[in-house]
């Protein structure tokens, strides 16, 4: 067991190599097929956002949050129908963690006072059931603070893309900047369509999977790009498809192992974690599949769709014999 184990993950060059042999995928061959998956998925995530939106939770939209613990099994249709009849229409009530374990939502209620609201709930519960309540936790957000936590998270995205124009732009060609942000958009957006597709709350623990998201993303890009830059300088003969195949091949090992190592402590997270951050570990499961993926065929696609050449990429040539640097000064 273990000569196969070294035989499949070996070290060369410093690097660890998930991946026995070369491989030889014609990655660039399904792109436009790639193209319009995404494309698809892209569509279907904007349709869901704009006709039902996300199902922000009250770190965005303001309310009371209770987490009640039950010695028996808790009845939530009894709760329920005893938080209905006490005049809580709107309240949602759910399982969490543990069939003993509640948690109840309400909205910004104006008539009443949200820092009493939690006793009337709580005293209501217990008038209602012979055993007695624990009363775990209780939150509350005012609607103007929710507000603006909305406000500041989406610019907090935007902000973070702008960086990353701004860097990868310095780093590398403006193509490879624009490609860049692209692929980071659509691991956003198929992200938050996941989330309102199936009306997963969004809280803030999800905002900041995104924000990690984007920068795992942006990593796995980044060694992915640098990778075509080599090649193309290094590949004397293939058109500009062949050579981002061959980036993309080379950095298939490395792309393999993080990603996989990556899922399984997030898959630990959504397993062990707890309803606490079960919604984090969807959004960072989803981040790490769609960001693997946008890496390969959106970045790179992208790329190529701007017509990237190897002459864009070439270093400044010599001058009079004397070596010329990138920002035109003399070695």
């Amino acid at each position: 067991m273990g000569i196969k184990h070294a035989q499949a993950c070996q070290f060369k060059g410093g690097d660890m190599q998930f991946l026995k042999e070369k491989t030889e995928f014609n990655f660039m061959g399904k792109r436009k097929i790639a193209a319009i998956f995404s494309l698809i998925l892209i569509i279907t995530a904007i349709s869901s956002l704009v006709m039902q939106g996300l199902n922000f939770g009250i770190d965005f939209t303001g309310g009371t949050m209770i987490e009640l613990a039950y010695q028996e099994t808790a009845d939530l249709d009894k709760i329920r129908t005893t938080l209905e009849q006490s005049g809580y229409e709107d309240a949602i009530v759910q399982n969490f963690g543990s069939v003993h374990e509640v948690l109840i939502r309400l909205p910004v209620i104006e008539s009443e006072n949200m820092a009493e609201l939690s006793n009337q709930v709580v005293l209501t519960l217990q008038n209602a059931t012979s055993t007695s309540i624990d009363v775990r936790r209780v939150e509350f957000v005012g609607p103007q603070v929710g507000e603006e936590l909305t406000e500041q998270g989406g610019l907090a995205m935007l902000y973070a893309l702008i960086g990353i124009l701004i860097y990868v732009s310095l780093r590398f060609e403006y193509r490879f900047a624009i490609g860049s942000v692209v692929a980071l958009i659509h691991d956003v957006l198929l992200t938050l369509g996941v989330f309102s597709v199936f009306q997963i709350e969004f809280d803030l623990t999800v905002l900041a999977a995104i924000l990690a998201v984007i920068g795992y993303s942006l990593n796995d890009t980044i060694v992915v790009f640098d990778r075509v830059r080599e090649t193309f300088l290094r590949m004397r003969k293939g058109n500009s498809e062949e050579i981002v195949n061959r980036a993309l091949n080379d950095t298939l090992s490395r792309t393999l192992m993080t990603s996989i190592t990556t899922l399984l402590v997030v898959l630990s997270l959504f397993t062990f974690g707890g309803e606490v951050i079960h919604a984090f570990s969807i959004a960072l499961l989803l981040g790490i599949v769609v960001g693997t993926y946008s890496s390969i065929y959106i970045a790179s696609n992208a790329v190529l769709a701007m017509g990237v050449s190897k002459a864009d990429l070439m270093p400044p040539e010599k001058e009079d014999g004397v070596d010329i640097n990138e920002d035109g000064s003399q070695v």
